[in-house]
């Protein structure tokens, strides 16, 4: 059974910065694309950023271009998501999620992950 456990998430001011992290068990982690994904209270759960499974290929939601960035490390099982310029609207349980679809572009979609982690929060205040 592949397991994710977030971290990072906490408190922060509108313009500050965090780095969510997602350490894996379970499985082999590199064989897995990752995603991140953010659901707010009595909101939809929605799609931040993906990376393939070597790191080669990325995608960030419109909402968070240029302010978040995935990134991963393989060979220590991590994924992280560095939050900056935050606004009070990016406030959420942000959750990390891997997929098994390896080839082509990172998924997108939540039906296209298979494990999930219990998700962190992270609150902006204005």
């Amino acid at each position: 059974q592949v397991q994710r456990v977030e971290s990072g998430g906490g408190l922060v001011q509108a313009g500050g910065s965090l780095r969510l992290a997602c350490t894996a068990s379970g499985g082999t982690f590199s064989s897995y694309a990752m995603g991140w994904f953010r659901q707010a209270p009595g909101k939809e759960r929605e799609f931040v950023a993906a990376i393939t499974w070597r790191g080669v290929m990325r995608d960030h939601a419109d909402s968070v271009k240029g302010r978040f960035a995935i990134t991963r490390d393989n060979a220590n099982n991590m994924v992280y998501l560095q939050m900056s310029s935050l606004k009070p609207e990016d406030t959420a349980v942000y959750f990390c999620a891997a997929s098994a679809y390896v080839h082509g572009p990172p998924p997108l979609f939540s039906g296209e992950y298979h494990y999930w982690g219990q998700g962190t929060q992270v609150t902006v205040s204005s």
